[in-house]
């Protein structure tokens, strides 16, 4: 599912946008590459401790849309280059994955889990 190209993007820091919808509009929130988990094969895990309004809407609508990208790294034709994810979305607060993402995050209060149906690059 993810590419060569992808992990060289979560390899460098940069922003990562998480787009969310619910009853009103489209809510956006920011984390770090840093702190982007994979797990299976289609699986992202993300420590969440604030993202209280990406979780209503997620109760809403479990659709969500993801970009990540880095400057640092070769797209197409110059450097700099992006992901485009979609997929639906999750709030963990027990199990495995939560207690893995503990470990590494002890700032969190809940992980969002993400299972990703689409990985495009777009730059």
């Amino acid at each position: 599912m993810f590419s060569e190209k992808f992990f060289e993007v979560l390899n460098k820091e940069g922003v990562v946008s998480i787009v969310t919808s619910g009853k009103d509009s489209a809510h956006v929130s920011n984390t770090w590459n840093s702190y982007i988990v994979i797990v299976d094969e289609n699986k992202i895990l993300i420590p969440a401790a604030a993202m209280i309004n990406t979780e209503e809407n997620i109760n809403i609508n479990s659709n969500v849309k993801l970009t990540i990208g880095s400057h640092e790294v070769m797209g197409y034709r110059y450097m700099g280059t992006g992901f485009l994810l979609e997929g639906t979305a999750k709030f963990l607060k027990s199990g495995d994955h939560f207690k893995m993402m503990m470990d590494k995050f002890p700032f969190l209060t809940r992980v969002l889990e993400v299972t990703v149906s689409s990985c495009k690059q777009t730059l």
